[in-house]
């Protein structure tokens, strides 16, 4: 089993710098309003982030082995967080946007979104598990497929 660390050390206010185990830094801050100083990413940004990070990742990867010409690709990430503490994402829609001048990419490409989903990307997997996950890819600016991990018994009928 591999095992990930990051170290996290407060800045002052209420700003925070993370270290990662490979060596990375990533600052985040709060919004004024709540008594930080606006100065990087809200840790639930980061979590979208890495969700879209992930997922890209892996799509990516698997375009590449499939031979699929990818000229641009982006991943977009949105949530919907619970109204009351702790304020969990309920929902999660994630917007894959590949732009290929290759006839016949669709199906490789929903092969590829389907492999992240269902056995590469940990972040996706561990997300399903709390709220609904939702996706959808569009090939050269037209939506192509949709998909979806509906949403745990206890959040059932939100989303």
């Amino acid at each position: 089993m591999a095992n990930y660390q990051a170290v996290t050390v407060w800045q002052g206010e209420m700003a925070f710098a993370a270290r990662t185990g490979s060596g990375h830094e990533v600052k985040m801050d709060a919004a004024q309003e709540v008594g930080g100083g606006n100065q990087g990413p809200r840790p639930t940004e980061l979590l979208l982030a890495s969700l879209g990070g992930c997922t890209a990742m892996d799509v990516i990867s698997i375009l590449r082995k499939m031979r699929v010409q990818v000229d641009r690709f982006e991943v977009a990430t949105e949530g919907e967080r619970a109204a009351e503490h702790p304020r969990i994402f309920t929902g999660i829609e994630v917007v894959y946007r590949l732009w290929s001048p290759d006839p016949d990419v669709v199906e490789k490409y929903r092969k590829a979104v389907d492999l992240s989903w269902t056995k590469y990307c940990s972040i996706a997997n561990l997300l399903k598990f709390g709220s609904w996950l939702r996706y959808r890819a569009e090939l050269n600016g037209a939506e192509v497929f949709r998909g979806e991990h509906p949403a745990p018994a206890h959040l059932a009928g939100q989303g």
